[in-house]
């Protein structure tokens, strides 16, 4: 049974995923029904496919990441792909290449598919139109990072069914953060109320153009919410001085006992990682298996992330498949 109901069938007909503002609710809700099959499967002994077999896929990070990156060797390999990780820091990038002449380098090796992330906003979007494969964005620096945000949607509707009408708290470094703006997009379009709180330097000024509830106070912030979304405070990309000290922000900003007493009772806790422990969350708050599904987000992340492999590549073969026709 498909985990979100469609009156009609819906293709994702698109070349790439590059941020969920380019999807329509339909392509969300095709991506997710996708994902479900996933996650069934990677649950069970045998967890391999051979539905990318013989594919290349490669995975160009320009930032360091261990979950993200892991998650989608683990995707590729799963699928039955060649999976290639580059080690961007002994590359010649860092000896001057520039985006566009590592794509024209990769592009003459013929890959399927290049998962990116970099740490300039629109990165993705400059190397899809400089390759000839499928791209996929997997964070590009303030910007979005698309499959963050699936997988959040996959996480929050397979563990409470819904997300329309659902009140959703997103928390902390909403300045920095693009899992921040590609959950805001999803969740807003999906019908649910999304709230940010911070304190008022680590918020966007254009924040209220974004359809969302905005606060400065955890406690008003908090109030009745379903999830509570708690974000990395992003000290990397911050060349200012943001908050007063870590040791204030926690009092003011930290999701812990007391403060997450002013949301529902059965509020749910997640985070994408990785976690500043006694910065933006409490410590046995983080490991409470009764509130946090920050485990569960982990586990559906390679399922989605399977899933946008496997409707890129199959959009390649049908393009391809169509232009030997003409």
């Amino acid at each position: 049974m498909a985990l979100f109901k469609t009156k009609q069938a819906v293709k994702y007909e698109k070349k790439h995923l590059l941020g969920i503002q380019d999807l329509s609710i339909p392509e969300i809700v095709h991506i997710l029904n996708e994902s479900q099959s996933f996650v069934e499967l990677n649950r069970k002994e045998n967890k391999k496919l051979s539905l990318l077999k013989g594919k290349t896929q490669i995975n160009l990070f320009f930032e360091s990441s261990t979950r993200t990156l892991s998650s989608f060797e683990l995707a590729g390999k799963r699928l039955g792909a060649d999976v290639m990780n580059m080690n961007v820091s002994n590359s010649a990038i860092k000896k001057g290449e520039t985006l566009i002449d590592t794509a024209m380098t990769l592009n003459a090796m013929h890959p399927d598919i290049l998962v990116i992330r970099h740490g300039d906003s629109g990165a993705a979007n400059l190397l899809s139109r400089k390759v000839n494969c499928a791209v996929i964005n997997a964070g590009d620096g303030w910007r979005e990072h698309p499959t963050q945000a699936l997988l959040d949607a996959m996480t929050i509707k397979m563990k409470i069914g819904k997300i329309e009408g659902l009140k959703i708290a997103i928390c902390g470094d909403i300045m920095h953060s693009r899992v921040a703006r590609s959950n805001i997009y999803l969740l807003t379009m999906m019908g649910a109320e999304v709230r940010v709180i911070a304190p008022s330097t680590l918020m966007p000024k254009e924040i209220h153009q974004f359809g969302v509830k905005v606060y400065t106070n955890m406690e008003d912030g908090l109030k009745d919410v379903d999830i509570i979304m708690m974000l990395r405070m992003q000290l990397e990309r911050m060349d200012g001085s943001y908050i007063p000290s870590t040791r204030e922000y926690y009092e003011f900003f930290a999701l812990d006992y007391k403060k997450i007493k002013h949301a529902k009772e059965d509020a749910l806790i997640m985070h994408p990682g990785p976690m500043n422990r006694g910065i933006e969350i409490d410590a046995s708050l983080a490991d409470d298996i009764n509130r946090s599904i920050i485990v569960q987000q982990v586990e559906m992340g390679v399922a989605v992330r399977m899933a946008c492999l496997k409707i890129l590549m199959e959009n390649q073969i049908w393009n391809q498949q169509l232009s030997m026709q003409e």
